[in-house]
């Protein structure tokens, strides 16, 4: 493998290619030997375009087989090649056909970038930069093109024939081979093509637009999966009635298609027409799917078909604008996924996540804007940051331009740029215009890294009738941008009265306010409230409003208040969550030091009331259980940070809670008990119910009674369903239980041929906090059922310990920190991808205690010793390192 080098491509750099390709003719003959790619390129030159000035085209491990120019063979000297392409010295003046024909090896492409073989079957994967390893081309999101496709193979292996579009012609081909012809009209860029061979299993369906026009849905899977498709197809179904009634955006072609393959470095990928997923988010029935699956394939496959218009029918100019389609389709499946469930749930799981993937990205040496300025290797920016802190700017847009005029945005946008190549400012300019507001200053969003710390001071004064709310902003350093400017944040709030109803109030200053909605546009602003009656406890920051970290030095007993009674399910979880997490800090420094962490008990009395009100959904109470994680907790706490301190107290403030909700948590796992079995359903009321039984059951096993263990290994035998059998088994190895080891064998026995049952098998071990799961890991990659070169059981295994373990991670001698480099290293040279995302475990490596602190960098400055690096690895080490 040749080392891989790349000059930084700048955001400011950007210039229209040089060509533009309006039409792709290609042919694809497949076989198990090799393939043949000849590709017909209609190309022309841009205005402004010297005459006889170069073409350049992108390529990346391609053996190109001829050339010709308009129907003639090229000589060797017209034309030169070099590892990253293809270079035609003088292009004609007019308008000309480019054909290439290239030669691939898809079976032993295990980057599983381009066109490669999965299980038998061909497929392809050309986001970000893929395409140029199929054929050379300008592989750019910017050069929209209008595809037709003929492939052929040998029908035996390959009797399904799919690539993006209606189909529009097949047949038989001497030779026992067939071919499939497929026309996409509409023009698209390169990273959306996509083409599919093999002899798979299908579901059809069908869906009648609301303009009455009938489409095809497939999904086509594995032979043996079919029974697993149902709730893939009902989520698509769903899905598209939803993007019709919210957003007004219907499907444009005859067909629509979603394959299924079980070696992919993504969760999907939206390819016009023509969907390709991993199969962790198409398969599923009770036997071997959770809640959590189930809720993941809904949401991934809105995701993927939202796409069709914010991300295919209009598409991004540059890699830089990659937040423009994947922070708008976030914020779209979130706002699908809130509508089909529970939308405080939702809203509580999404700000979990953000918080915990993209708080600590945002606060670390990988720190980025959602729009990035600068990069090396676009495939390491496909991160929290532009996926979920994406999301979150579309959402603050929303807030503060209003429903009406956030709908007459889009609506403008849909218009004005289908069939576009767009940026941000393309964007954010439909909302300005929409809503009459300045929105320049929102921009900064987009180019700023960071998460801004709100400070806020409250007083009131009686006399006066006043109340007075003073907001200061910080957004704090990151690499390459000491200095920032305030952002828009909107603080969505109420004022709670001692009765816990809102307080209403005569008037307000000091910021823009409308309706229940501060805008903070400067570093300090002063509000004040005029005519409220009492001293009120502020409940700021409502369903997360804005992506900050507010801080407001609100007492135990206003936490507790607003635990009770706030309006706003979002901030009685968040009053919960404050407080657990200031005592899970000090308990943290009290474990360091040897001292007996303190237990607030009027905290654990509202979460025992708030737990045991019935009519609360029950998908609420389970995440009111659910203390902060511990690395939630080390980024809270930030530097000197010492893994071990953080598990005691996380084990003591849990068996806290354990033993003093005993009899309500009883309650609740006697009750399902009592109530029998239960036919399954993967709705949000029956995973609203499973969800808070195990929690339950999860607290009273935090306690370490052996009888409630034994009752666990019960549920574990018994249990109808892969939600309770998995939560049951995690607690039995997660607790070192008696019966751990022998539940792990019968669960293999029953499952081990499910490789995505196996794949929650190996991530129950590689999470135990345990001092010999490093030893467990390192003998589970040689287990017949693991293998590196399939992403999904890496993922589970090594990406789960490395991120979901870190007391096992971060081992004071290092030794973890030494195994995920040497994963790295292996991975790095078969499929850089998959390395690269593993390596990110290390982002925030500086924050820990000196003496891993020191093991950590040691790893990584190993792994950026050797000689031939990827890019994909070298881009996020130097980051980390610098």
């Amino acid at each position: 493998m040749r080392t891989e080098t790349a000059n930084p491509v700048r955001l400011s750099d950007y210039r229209p290619s040089a060509y533009a390709i309006d039409t792709v003719d290609l042919h694809v003959a497949l076989d198990e030997a090799d393939t043949l790619v000849t590709a017909t390129l209609a190309l022309r030159r841009r205005d402004g375009t010297p005459s006889g000035a170069p073409l350049r085209l992108d390529g990346d491990e391609l053996v190109l087989v001829q050339l010709a120019l308009d129907g003639v063979p090229l000589p060797g000297d017209a034309y030169a090649t070099d590892p990253d392409g293809l270079v035609l010295h003088a292009p004609p003046e007019d308008p000309f056909r480019l054909t290439i024909v290239t030669r691939l090896d898809p079976a032993a492409n295990t980057k599983l970038m381009g066109l490669y073989r999965s299980s038998g079957t061909w497929c392809t994967q050309c986001e970000a930069e893929g395409f140029r390893r199929i054929t050379y081309f300008l592989d750019r999101p910017d050069v929209l093109a209008v595809y037709t496709v003929r492939m052929e193979a040998p029908k035996a292996l390959a009797p399904v024939l799919l690539s993006n579009g209606n189909r529009v012609e097949a047949g038989d081909l001497p030779d026992g081979r067939h071919y499939a012809v497929w026309h996409d009209p509409w023009p698209k860029p390169s990273y959306l093509f996509a083409l599919v061979a093999g002899d798979l299993a299908a579901r059809i369906d069908g869906f009648t637009t609301a303009s009455g026009r009938p489409v095809e849905l497939g999904i086509y899977v594995e032979h043996g999966n079919e029974t697993r498709i149902d709730y893939a197809m009902d989520a698509l179904k769903r899905s598209m009635r939803w993007d019709e009634e919210v957003f007004g955006r219907e499907y444009d072609l005859d067909v629509f298609n979603i394959v299924a393959v079980s070696d992919f470095n993504m969760g999907a990928m939206e390819n016009k027409g023509l969907n390709v997923f991993n199969d962790k988010y198409v398969l599923a029935d009770p036997d071997v799917a959770t809640d959590t699956d189930y809720a993941g394939i809904e949401a991934v496959i809105a995701h993927e078909y939202f796409h069709n218009w914010t991300g295919n029918r209009i598409t991004c100019r540059d890699w830089f604008q990659l937040c423009l389609k994947e922070g708008l389709t976030v914020f779209r499946d979130q706002e699908f996924t809130s509508d089909m469930r529970s939308r405080p749930v939702k809203r509580i799981a999404d700000v979990r996540t953000l918080r915990s993937h993209q708080f600590p990205e945002d606060g670390g040496p990988l720190a980025h804007p959602v729009r990035p300025e600068v990069y090396k290797e676009i495939n390491n920016f496909y991160t929290a940051t532009v996926y979920e802190k994406g999301a979150e700017v579309i959402r603050m847009l929303k807030t503060l331009v209003g429903d009406d005029a956030f709908r007459a945005g889009m609506d403008l946008y849909f218009d004005r740029h289908d069939g576009d190549a767009a940026t941000m400012e393309d964007f954010v300019a439909c909302f300005a215009e929409a809503s009459g507001r300045d929105l320049s200053a929102f921009m900064h969003w987009y180019s700023q890294a960071g998460t801004p710390t709100v400070e806020i001071a409250e007083a009131y004064d009686p006399s006066a009738r006043t109340y007075r709310l003073t907001f200061t902003q910080t957004v704090p350093p990151t690499p390459g941008q000491p200095v920032k400017q305030p952002a828009v944040i909107p603080v969505r709030f109420g004022l709670v009265g001692s009765n816990g109803a809102d307080m209403t109030y005569a008037s307000v200053s000091g910021a823009e306010v409308r309706d229940d909605v501060i805008a903070l546009t400067e570093t300090r602003h002063e509000v004040v409230f005029t005519g409220v009656s009492e001293r009120p406890v502020p409940s700021l920051f409502r369903g997360f409003s804005a992506p900050v970290k507010p801080q407001i030095a609100l007492t135990p007993s206003d936490l507790t208040f607003l635990m009770r009674h706030d309006g706003d399910p979002f901030n009685r979880w968040q009053a919960a969550s404050t407080l657990a997490m200031t005592m899970l800090v000090a308990g943290s420094e009290a474990a360091r030091s040897g001292v007996t962490p303190r237990i607030d008990p009027a905290y654990l009395d509202a979460l025992d009331e708030t737990i045991a009100d019935g009519t609360l959904d029950p998908a609420f109470r389970a995440l009111m259980l659910a203390v902060p994680g511990e690395n939630d907790v080390a980024r809270e706490i930030g530097e000197n940070v010492d893994p071990d301190a953080i598990a005691t107290a996380h084990r003591t403030l849990r068996a806290a809670i354990g033993a003093r909700l005993e009899t309500t948590l009883a309650h609740i796992v006697s009750e399902a008990s009592e109530a029998g079995d239960v036919a399954y359903t993967p709705d949000a009321a029956g995973a609203g119910r499973r969800s808070l039984v195990n929690a339950a059951l999860d607290l009273l096993a935090a306690t370490g009674r052996m009888e409630v263990l034994e009752a666990v290994e019960r549920r574990f035998d018994l249990a109808t369903n892969m939600t309770d059998r998995v939560a049951a088994l995690s607690m039995l190895v997660h607790r070192n239980a008696p019966g751990a080891e022998a539940a792990l064998g019968r669960f293999h026995d029953r499952f081990g041929s499910v490789p995505l049952v196996v794949d929650k098998w190996l991530a129950v071990q590689a999470t135990a906090p345990d001092p010999s799961t490093l030893d467990r890991v390192r003998g589970l990659t040689r287990h017949p059922s693991f293998s590196f070169r399939n992403p999904n059981r890496t993922r589970s295994l090594i990406g789960s310990f490395a991120n979901l373990n870190p007391t096992q991670f971060a081992r004071p001698d290092g030794a973890g920190f030494d195994f995920v480099a040497d994963v790295v290293l292996l991975l790095d040279g078969t499929n850089p991808q998959v390395a690269a995302r593993i390596v990110t475990s290390f982002r925030s490596w500086r924050s820990y205690e000196a003496r891993r602190r020191a093991k950590a960098e040691a790893a990584l400055k190993r792994i950026a010793g050797k000689p031939t690096l990827s890019r994909d690895v070298s881009d996020i080490v130097e980051r980390a390192l610098a």
